[in-house]
Parts: C-alpha cells; structure tokens; sequence
C-alpha cells in the first residue's frame, strides 16, 4: 500500500552536516572562480576592445578564395628564423589567418619564451605579424592572461588544476545536500517566498535557499564541466599512453626525419580520409608526443559538432596516413565541456545569461557565508529538528485523511 514520505531528525541533521562542512570548504575558492569566471566568459570580446589597432588584418577577400600554400608560409619562416624547427601550424577560427609557432629547440626549455608565432594571411602568403619582435618592443602586464591563470590553475599548473578540480567535486556535494536537507520543508511555502517581516537572518535564509534553487541547473552544470576542464591533461595523458605506443610501435628508435614531407600534401591526405571535417592544427614532430608524424586535428563544420575533434597521424617522412581514429567517450565528453562552462556555444545572448547565473551564485555564496558568521542563540541543528516534528506531524495528517492509517 502505498505511504507518503517520511523524513527523520538523523537524516536531516547527517545531510546538513554535509552541507555545512562542503560548503565551507569551497566557498572561498568557488568565490575566487566565480569573480574570475565572469571577466573570462566575455574574454574574446574584451581581447578586441583593448586591443583594436594590434592586429593587422588581412586582406580583404571573399570567404571562397583560395588559401596559399601553407610549404611557403613555412619556407618564409626558416628563411627569417633559420636553425629554428615548426612547432605547430593553427587556423584562426574568426578571420583567414595561419599561426605558425617556432622555437629554437624541440620541445621548447621548460620555463622559457623561446617558442614565438609568425601569423600569415592564410589567402595571399604574405607575413602579417612577427610576435617575437613585438614581445622585444612592449613587455606589458597581461590582465586578462594573470585572470585565466588564476581561474585555471591557481598558477600551480597541474596540482592546481587537480585540486581546483577537488574544489568542484566538493561543490556538487554541496549542491545535493542543500537540496536534500531544504528541499522537503520548502514544499510548504510557495515557490519565491521570501519573509521579509521576520528577522533579517531568516530572510537572508530564504534568500539563500531560492537563489539556490534557481542557479542549481546551471551551477552543477558549470561544476561537473569544471572538473572535466581540469583534469584534461590526466585524460589526455590516458588517451596518449593507449592508443599512440600500437602506433608509433614501427617507429621505435628512429630519429626525428631529417627532411619533411610537404605539409599541404598532409593536408590533403587528411581531408580525403576524414570529408567534412575541417583542419584547426598541425602538429609537427616532437619527441613529447610523436617524434615521426604530423598531427593533424580536426573539427566538424556545423555549430553542433564544430566541438568535437578528431586527430589524424601522418608519416611525416613519407606523408602517408598512419591513423585517423575518433578520441574516446571520456575525450568526447571534454571536449563538450569546453565551451559549455563558459557559454561559448551561443554567441552574446548566451555569454549574458552565463554572466547572470555567474553572479546570482556569488549572491548564494555571500549569503551562506553570512548564515555562517550570523551567530544565533538557537542551534541550526535544533531548529531542524523542529522543523522536522512538523513535517512529521503533517505527515500524519495527509496519511490520516487518506485513509492511510488504522
């Protein structure tokens, strides 16, 4: 037969706890991520405000014209930096540009500005920017760089994505429990009931519980997509140690080539094995990754899959394709994650509603500190208790007049 349910004094008091203690541990952090969070979700936006004159543009052609060579843009790099190797080769996503990223040494020293970018007009060939020489002319304080280091690592790069990670963890658990241990005693109140008339202490309670409620979609999104942002490099490392060692078995101690293939021919390879897919970067051989082939990444060319990535391995000796297999599920779901934890998928609009949950979570973060520091002669463990004896007894009641009970 069936019951209405029932909650207990123990149960209430386990799953507070939980939430106190939670709540406690992250809200000084989550504060720091939210506060840095919201400058970073209009990053792109604010890079093109202060800086509307740095880059010089390309030319203006139509979309359909046809790229240069990308073996000449990377011809024209040795000849201005020779005895440097080519790291990388990256399409700009909002205009026809190519960056070419080159450093004295492979892989650059650790701690060092010795890698550098060339940035080429991907239609005409012609050299647009030289970021080294610019670095040589301006040092200036990169404010939006110190933000994005701070919100992402804690400038401890991977112990501080982990534990930033363990921060978000601990902030689901909040969010669970305070819903648990609120959510039962709210179903007596209307929704966005605030008792203004009562002690200031009990309206920032409520405050609290329905500003918690109505950022709690957004927030645990925000959250888990958090913690997939920060351990990105353990998944990728995962991924690298499983699928590159049945790959690269055949090249197993031999040196990086001496001369590469043509890099437009990798190009074309790629493209034939994956149509439909659209390149966004080259890797070029590199001991930390494959000291043989090209990596080549590439991306869908609608807004639905635009997100999600494939590589393909290319000899980079001989040009021929050497593997274009999908990423895995836990990669896929990384890669979904990215842009939804600041809200890249929905241009301004929803970039906007993102800066506004952003802050409504400050205002429950502030408001649960305050609920803290508040001191009151009543316990919280008391009054849920109490709270607890209602609902109790109103159990009893909607059972009685069901018929429920002898």
């Amino acid at each position: 037969m069936a019951s209405f349910p029932m909650i207990t004094a123990s149960r209430v008091r386990f799953w507070y706890r939980i939430h106190k203690w939670t709540s406690l541990v992250c809200t000084a952090f989550l504060l720091m991520e939210c506060l840095t969070g919201l400058p970073l979700i209009f990053g792109d936006e604010i890079f093109d405000s202060t800086h509307p004159n740095r880059e010089v543009r390309p030319a203006n052609l139509p979309p359909t014209a046809p790229y240069a060579r990308l073996d000449d843009m990377i011809q024209a790099s040795y000849h201005l930096y020779p005895g440097q190797k080519i790291l990388s080769v990256g399409f700009d996503d909002d205009e026809p540009r190519v960056f070419l990223t080159m450093s004295p040494h492979v892989p650059p020293a650790p701690k060092s500005n010795e890698a550098h970018n060339l940035i080429f007009d991907a239609h005409t060939g012609k050299l647009l920017e030289d970021k080294q020489k610019q670095a040589r002319q301006t040092e200036k304080f990169d404010l939006m760089g110190f933000i994005g280091r701070t919100h992402f690592s804690l400038f401890l790069n991977l112990p501080g994505r982990l534990f930033l990670a363990t921060m978000a963890l601990t902030f689901l658990v909040a969010l669970i429990s305070g819903v648990l241990v609120y959510g039962p005693f709210m179903r007596r109140l209307d929704f966005g009931t605030v008792r203004v008339g009562r002690t200031r202490r009990l309206k920032w309670f409520d405050l609290h519980n329905l500003l918690g409620i109505v950022v709690m979609t957004w927030a645990c999104v925000v959250g888990a997509t958090g913690v997939m942002n920060d351990i990105e490099g353990p998944l990728f490392d995962l991924w690298r140690a499983q699928a590159l060692p049945p790959l690269l078995k055949p090249y197993r101690g031999k040196p990086m080539p001496s001369h590469l293939a043509s890099v437009d021919a990798a190009v074309k390879t790629t493209k034939k094995a994956l149509p439909g897919m659209e390149i966004t970067s080259i890797g070029f051989p590199n001991p930390k990754t494959t000291s043989r082939h090209y990596v080549i990444w590439t991306r869908g060319d609608t807004e639905v899959t635009r997100h999600l990535f494939t590589p393909a391995l290319i000899d980079a000796e001989t040009g021929q394709l050497v593997s274009s297999k999908g990423l895995p599920w836990y990669l896929r779901v990384l890669e979904v994650s990215r842009p939804l934890h600041f809200g890249d998928y929905g241009g301004i609009p929803l970039k906007i509603i993102w800066a506004f949950f952003d802050v409504t979570l400050i205002a429950v973060l502030l408001s649960g500190l305050y609920l803290w520091l508040s001191r009151r002669k009543t316990p919280v463990e008391d009054e849920l208790d109490r709270l607890v004896k209602q609902e109790q007894l109103i159990g009893v009641d909607q059972r009685t007049a069901a018929g429920l009970t002898p």
